[in-house]
């Protein structure tokens, strides 16, 4: 298929944009359009219950991340969102069906909550049809993960597991959330160090900019060798899903976009 330029930008306040992600089936997300003019989404209900994304400084990672959350938002769903630097998703604070933590001990409790809320869906036997999706979106996880092990060294106890039950539960939410409706976010690169064995596999789709070639070898060695990456503007990604990469510009929503959007989805202006 024919490739063109990327576009510049990709902005919510499009309404034919907004039109086509508000037409989404319930569980897909709109990450952007490719250079084919394809319409590039994520399916947590097919094959990528979760999506990992991987960006250096000032890549974008944290505009995807709210995007994506939003829109599941839209559709119904509840978001816990972990944000380190306690400002880089204030639009979090002002939904109710959004538990926002920033400093590391809220971000503690709230994964060992998540531990419990795990079991608690998965003893529903696959019953869930009334249990709204959950989405874990995690910013900055490679800085937020090991602060969290450190955390835990403080006040664990000789008879205490060595790993933070915070990230065990994280983990294990890689691995059974599926079934339990829960969708985890990960912005970062995954380190075996902290994660053990949850592996970059559970990530069905994978979402990359400003990578280097080590990153991309790493995060998808089935997708060739790492392109060129000749689009530096805001919000340009290269996405993975089934081995295929397609370079896309994402769509950007603003804090004020999102808000707006999800307490009074009838303003045109959202």
């Amino acid at each position: 298929m024919k490739k063109t330029a990327l576009l510049t930008m990709l902005s919510f306040a499009d309404p034919d944009l907004r039109q086509q992600i508000e037409a989404m089936p319930e569980g897909t997300a709109l990450i952007g359009i490719s250079t084919t003019g394809q319409a590039i989404a994520v399916d947590l209900d097919g094959e990528s219950p979760h999506v990992l994304v991987c960006t250096a400084a000032g890549g974008g990672s944290t505009t995807m991340l709210r995007s994506l959350t939003a829109q599941f938002l839209h559709q119904g769903a509840h978001a816990l969102v972990l944000d380190t630097k306690r400002i880089s998703h204030l639009w979090a604070k002002a939904l109710p069906t959004v538990t926002h933590r920033g400093n590391i001990a809220g971000i503690h409790d709230a994964l060992v909550h998540l531990a419990t809320e795990l079991e608690r869906r998965l003893d529903l036997d696959g019953d869930l049809d009334t249990v709204p999706r959950l989405i874990v979106a995690i910013d900055e996880a490679n800085t937020t993960l090991p602060r969290l092990a450190r955390y835990w060294e403080t006040f664990r106890q000789k008879d205490d597991p060595k790993t933070s039950p915070a990230i065990a539960a994280l983990e294990q939410a890689l691995w059974v959330g599926r079934a339990a409706r829960v969708h985890v976010i990960f912005d970062g690169r995954p380190q075996a160090t902290v994660l053990r064995s949850a592996a970059r596999e559970l990530f069905a789709t994978v979402i990359l900019a400003r990578f280097t070639t080590d990153t991309w070898q790493v995060l998808a060695p089935d997708a060739g060798p790492a392109p060129k990456q000749r689009h530096p503007q805001q919000g340009h990604f290269h996405v993975i899903q089934h081995g295929e990469v397609d370079e896309t510009q994402a769509i950007r929503m603003t804090d004020a976009d999102v808000v707006t959007w999800l307490t009074d989805p009838d303003d045109p202006t959202a």
